[in-house]
């Protein structure tokens, strides 16, 4: 939960890296007035581990109880369980409220971060009037909360914004194998259709089969069925295990890969460039802090090199002379 932070004009507290602002420092003209002082009580609360520990563990009792709830025969018990739902949402109400007052005069600041809109629709929408009772939907936002835990750690985070920033790259492989499946459907349905009508009678039940073995748990029956019928149908399914199962499979890995190594870059250099665009070069500051990340990468591989090429000791730092 470290970086730099940002001062918050008009109060002088700050932002960590996450979003939660940080206790302003102390000093300055004159005396606090009153809403400095609570604003500055607000922060350091928000910023402070034990108020996350305490929120991480309402959470976890929040999971509880709705586990607890989806059994039918609880008694008098129903009743403790939905006074402890009321104390949740107290709690979560009363979370949100000291976040919104840590950003002082500055609260529209509170929504720039993504999982602090995340939580305040989360918690606030179960108070709609259409939410009334025990309503499907009611539960479903209640389950959400759940998800509430990422926001607290730093590696559920990351890999959070690696799926999201390679949702992109994910789209063109869906559609990439969407064409690759509907061609071998067709071609399984033309091969197979009057033989096997089961698995290739027409083009959805070709689709479903070549899905299902995708997981390589059919592969052996279709390839006993397939030769029985012709030892040339042993090319259709090698090639497409090969394309799809291996080569796609190992694409979409790729892609998520390198989502994950964009997203720990964002999170280790969060802090040197924090904002949208503050520097006004017109490159988002994310791609900014992606590019210094790579170049510190760049240089620390060429300080190795320049090591190995001089010989330095490390020991001593003294080169050590050869021949």
């Amino acid at each position: 939960m470290g970086g730099r932070a940002r001062p918050d004009h008009g109060t002088g507290a700050g932002r960590t890296v996450s979003g939660s602002p940080i206790p302003a420092q102390r000093g300055g003209p004159g005396r606090p007035t009153r809403g400095a002082r609570l604003v500055r009580f607000c922060a350091r609360l928000s910023a402070s581990r034990p108020f996350e520990i305490a929120i991480i563990g309402v959470i976890i009792a929040n999971g509880i109880v709705l586990g607890l709830e989806t059994y039918p025969d609880l008694g008098s018990a129903r009743l403790v369980l939905r006074v402890l739902e009321w104390c949740f949402r107290a709690v979560f109400v009363l979370e949100i409220t000291v976040r919104l007052l840590a950003y002082g005069r500055r609260p529209q600041d509170f929504f720039r971060h993504g999982w602090n809109v995340f939580d305040f629709l989360v918690i606030m929408a179960i108070f709609l009037p259409g939410l009334r009772g025990d309503t499907g939907l009611l539960r479903f936002l209640r389950v959400m909360r759940m998800l509430r835990l990422v926001r607290f750690s730093p590696g559920l985070r990351t890999i959070v914004t690696a799926l999201w920033r390679s949702l992109p790259g994910v789209g063109g492989f869906l559609a990439l194998g969407m064409v690759t499946l509907y061609v071998y459907g067709m071609a399984g349905w033309l091969i197979f259709g009057e033989a096997y009508p089961e698995n290739y009678g027409d083009i959805g039940r070709s689709l479903l089969t070549l899905f299902v073995l995708l997981s390589l748990e059919t592969l052996p029956d279709l390839i006993e069925e397939g030769v029985a019928f012709s030892p040339w149908t042993l090319l259709y399914y090698v090639s497409f295990v090969i394309i799809t199962v291996n080569v796609l499979l190992n694409i979409l890995i790729a892609v998520i890969v390198n989502s994950m190594e964009e997203a720990r870059r964002l999170e280790m250099t969060e802090g040197l460039a924090p904002g949208y665009d503050e520097d006004g070069d017109g490159i988002p500051d994310e791609v900014d802090r992606i590019a210094i990340s790579q170049r510190l990468d760049d240089l620390r591989t060429l300080i190795v090199e320049l090591e190995r090429d001089l010989r330095i000791d490390r020991d001593d730092g003294r080169p050590r002379r050869t021949g």
